[in-house]
């Protein structure tokens, strides 16, 4: 059954806003239509199903659906525009087809009466070339047989014939409006099974009963994907852990540059392992808490009572499939803290060389110190030196000068005034290397200040 708005008298979206003259918002009729997508289909018992969900991957939506078409094209069935869901009449058979985020599901009816439910299949009436080359991996494959109103109810040995008695699960159904069997098996034929006895059943009850039990066991199958990867990573996350707490151990011993290069090295390759494994494992471990949650709402909407020796669908999917999510979980908690363990371990030895750094630079800084007061006084020194050397030419030239005035006819005592004037001589070679010194650095302030009030300037300051 599709929800058509004409056939409810129902104004587009484009008529709606032009009579009432406004305009709509570009997703009004998408996300409106949300709450009609994937409609019911009615089945009147008694009525055989076959369920397969195709796990095709995200981007694999056109192959799915250009498969659907050829079926269409095949029949003689007027084909869709490209949608998610898809239901129609095919003569023999009913389909119902719907894609969702990573897998397909292929839902065939026939109705009729029969004698023994999981014989003459649903697909018996589909083409088996067509059947063979469905897109993507089967992953659910079920067969579901609805029994009518009259039916007689069948006993614990009959069911046997069809299901394993150590699984055998069932429970009345929608306050007793029906009662439904299942095992949860993979058979002989590759397929499970579920029985349904329809006491009063109307033809949409008995839909939205057949839907909800094959979503059950859909992403039963769906959630429990993970769990195998769970179990392989938990080795590869095992020995991570170990090499971690190595690493940890280490962190406090690490002395010289080689040592924390090689801890380096190490930590950078674990970093990679975790990126490897968490872009492996996140979107699996993400889809299974979302399939697990929609199983747990539709097997509360069962609405489930107890049959009297048997387990119900719901106690058994608690008692096997929580614990498998468990896993998950604690698989994925697991990968979350080993990337905080390498975060902290990682964060430990930045600061250790830092440290280190630091301890270096005040190290270099205190020798560049010693260096330059080392420069200062052998500066100085050499500062003394070349006053002295100043005044021994000085005092050489006065010397000459006072012997030449001497042959002229004048009389000096050379060695006295000579002796005399060296002081003299020594103190205006001090003043003036003062004066010097004073020059150059008043120079480098007015350059430094320059330079500064430029900054200023440019900073707005």
């Amino acid at each position: 059954m599709i929800y058509s708005p004409q056939r409810f008298g129902v104004q587009s979206g484009d008529a709606l806003a032009e009579e009432a003259g406004s305009t709509d918002h570009p997703l009004r009729s998408v996300v409106a239509g949300e709450f009609h997508a994937r409609p019911l289909a009615a089945l009147p018992a008694p009525q055989r199903g076959s369920h397969l969900a195709m796990l095709s991957g995200e981007g694999d939506f056109a192959s799915d659906f250009a498969h659907l078409v050829e079926l269409c094209r095949r029949r003689g069935v007027a084909a869709p525009e490209p949608t998610k869901h898809f239901s129609a009449d095919f003569g023999s058979f009913f389909l119902k087809w719907e894609r969702h985020g990573e897998f397909c599901t292929y839902s065939f009816y026939r109705p009729g009466s029969f004698l023994h439910p999981f014989e003459e299949t649903a697909l018996a009436l589909v083409p088996p070339d067509w059947l063979k080359s469905i897109p993507g991996r089967r992953l659910v494959a079920v067969h579901l047989a609805l029994e009518s109103g009259d039916a007689k109810l069948r006993t614990p040995g009959e069911l046997t014939e069809y299901f394993d008695e150590e699984s055998l699960v069932g429970s009345h159904l929608s306050g007793g409006a029906a009662t439904a069997w299942t095992d949860f098996r993979i058979h002989a034929d590759g397929f499970s099974r579920i029985l349904i006895s329809g006491a009063n059943l109307d033809p949409l009850q008995a839909g939205r009963i057949v839907q909800r039990l094959l979503e059950i066991e859909t992403y039963r199958m769906m959630a429990l994907l993970a769990l195998p990867l769970a179990h392989t990573l938990s080795f590869q996350i095992s020995r991570i852990e170990v090499r971690m707490s190595e690493i940890a151990g280490r962190l406090a011993e690490i002395e010289g540059l080689e040592e924390t290069r090689d801890v380096l090295a190490q930590l950078s390759r674990l970093w990679v392992e975790i990126e490897g494994i968490t872009a492996r494992a996140s979107f699996r471990f993400d889809a299974t808490r979302a399939y697990y949650d929609v199983l747990q709402q539709r097997t509360q909407r069962l609405r489930e009572e107890r049959i009297e020796g048997l387990q119900t669908i719901g106690e058994f999917l608690e008692r096997r499939v929580a614990p498998a999510m468990g896993t998950c979980a604690a698989t994925a908690r697991r990968i979350e803290n080993l990337a905080r363990r390498l975060a902290r371990a990682s964060s430990l030895l930045n600061t250790q060389v830092d440290v280190a750094l630091q301890a270096q630079n005040r190290d270099l800084l205190a020798s560049m110190d010693r260096r330059a007061g080392m420069q200062a006084r052998l500066q100085r020194t050499l500062e003394l030196i070349s006053i002295c050397a100043l005044t021994y030419y000085l005092s050489g030239l006065l010397g000459v000068a006072l012997r030449a005035l001497n042959r002229s006819g004048l009389e000096f005592d050379v060695e006295l005034i000579t002796g005399a004037a060296i002081p003299a001589m020594f103190t205006l070679g001090w003043i003036g290397l003062l004066w010097a010194r004073r020059s150059i650095v008043r120079a480098d302030l007015k350059h430094d200040g320059g330079a500064f009030r430029g900054i200023d300037k440019r900073e707005g300051g």
